[in-house]
């Protein structure tokens, strides 16, 4: 039977899994061949020409400047923060190597995402499998208790669920096109799901743990968050909801192997001595190693604006236009022909300040458009929510975005909404205790982490900018569910 589950007609999972990635390797690596070796203006896509611009002007020793006013109302010559360090670094470094081929560039990265995203996907959507994990998963701060899970390592006769995930995200056609696409999103994404992979191994893999001593452990996942966190800024926001829960689960769960329903007491390591709640303290580690990350580009952004930006100069921006009374009640994710022009939105009296200085006004000045009228902010939150989520064709798209977009969310939103609540029902259903305790216990598990990751992040857009390109990360978590929807209904494995 072992033998059997861990095949699918004869093929190893670990074969499925190469297979499922060197197909999408395929699709990406044409998609890389169109768009070729010039940069310009595409669908969704329009950043990669500021990023393209911005690593020649590094590379011609000109620093991060422009030689024209660029968007939003950067200044020729002036210095900006607006756009990824990280990113802008690495295809400076391509540029130095081969010369500036954008192709190269393009070719490097979807290759490394077309690996990662797939293989991460694979581990993350195996951590929705029940285990057997039985009373050894306690959450002693709710007194919960998961009762022995009635069916084996999953449903099928093999293990279905991690190869159906990896399958989806490699074929999505949001993440074949923006792989190719010379800006942050496919690399963040990676960074984001390599974190939350990271945290979950930390909680509940004690091979994980020992081998690399417990510190060395969250010292990589303190990497995979300065690097998510580098790549796009807006992740700080979960990174506190991330260490607070891998700190209380370490604190309060005890994780026990289970063969053929009998609890194993694991073998013996140099950490055994150390009591497991003690091991949530290694979570300052991952803290120490995101802010060693952050430091040296705010301290570089203090020398260059005489203020302090922690990382980038964008957050006000948004929030200043997303907020902006010319929306009325109802959020317009892209200003149309008839309406003014972002800049123009921006006062006149604060146009004389450098980057740094007009991004904290407009931070301000969004502050203050959400305290004058708080009902029509929440009003504005709401109406985002259809344009955070759409997936319909429209006239005013092309006929690459209207593919792209049915092809994509439309397909898979059923299976993600239908995967998220059967594995909250079947989880919960293992539970036992009132309400709270079994909150309590459905967010101590893996799954709870990816719905928290979820419910933060759509939520954050939701409060300030919303639009299909910043929906994409959780788009890659709730393909776990969806993969999960489908594996939860064939016939049990009796």
């Amino acid at each position: 039977m072992d033998r059997i589950k861990r095949t699918i007609t004869g093929v190893s999972s670990k074969t499925w899994l190469w297979l499922i990635i060197g197909l999408g390797l395929a699709a990406r690596l044409l998609a890389v061949l169109i768009m070729g070796d010039q940069v310009e203006v595409l669908p969704g896509i329009y950043d990669q020409v500021s990023y393209h611009t911005l690593a020649t002007r590094v590379l011609d020793g000109h620093g991060f400047s422009f030689a024209s006013e660029w968007w939003p109302v950067t200044q020729a010559g002036e210095p900006t923060a607006h756009w990824s360090y990280l990113y802008t670094f690495y295809l400076t470094a391509v540029y130095a190597l081969v010369g500036v081929h954008p192709l190269v560039a393009r070719l490097v990265q979807a290759i490394a995402v077309g690996v990662a995203m797939p293989w991460l996907a694979y581990r993350l959507a195996d951590s929705l499998l029940p285990k057997t994990r039985g009373e050894g998963s306690r959450v002693r701060g709710f007194s919960t208790q998961l009762r022995a899970f009635p069916y084996p390592l999953s449903h099928t006769p093999y293990p279905l669920l991690p190869l159906l995930a990896a399958a989806w995200v490699a074929f999505y056609p949001y993440f074949i096109y923006y792989s190719a696409a010379l800006m942050t999103e496919m690399l963040y994404i990676t960074a984001i799901m390599w974190s939350l992979d990271s945290a979950i191994q930390l909680a509940y893999s004690r091979k994980y743990f020992v081998r690399r001593r417990g510190w060395g452990s969250f010292a990589l996942l303190g990497l995979a968050l300065g690097a998510a966190v580098l790549l796009r800024q807006v992740y700080l926001a979960f990174v506190p909801f991330l260490l607070a829960w891998l700190g209380l689960t370490l604190r309060f769960s005890r994780y026990i192997p289970r063969v053929g329903g009998e609890a194993v007491t694991p073998a013996p390591s140099p950490l055994d001595p150390l009591p497991q709640g003690e091991r949530g303290r290694y979570v300052w580690v991952s803290a120490a190693v995101l802010v060693i990350c952050v430091l040296p580009f705010t301290a570089w952004n203090y020398h260059q604006f005489g203020r302090f930006v922690l990382l980038n100069t964008n957050a006000g921006y948004a929030f200043f236009w997303a907020n902006h009374p010319i929306h009325g009640n109802d959020f317009v994710p892209l200003f149309t022909p008839d309406m003014p022009t972002y800049q123009q939105l921006i006062p006149a009296e604060l146009r004389g300040l450098d980057e740094a200085a007009l991004e904290q006004a407009l931070m301000a000045r969004g502050v203050d458009f959400v305290f004058a009228d708080l009902w029509r902010y929440v009003r504005l939150s709401l109406s985002r929510i259809d344009d955070h989520f759409y997936f319909l064709p429209s006239a005013d798209s092309s006929l690459l975005s209207n593919v792209t977009r049915v092809s994509s969310l439309m397909v898979a939103l059923p299976f993600m909404l239908l995967g998220m609540l059967a594995w909250i029902l079947k989880t919960n259903r293992q539970l036992t205790g009132g309400l709270l305790r079994r909150l309590g216990g459905l967010l101590a598990e893996p799954g709870g982490l990816l719905l928290l990751f979820i419910a933060v992040y759509a939520g954050v857009h939701l409060l300030s900018w919303a639009g299909i390109r910043y929906r994409l990360p959780t788009d890659a978590v709730m393909l776990l569910f969806a993969a999960y929807s489908i594996q939860s209904f064939p016939l049990r494995n009796e």
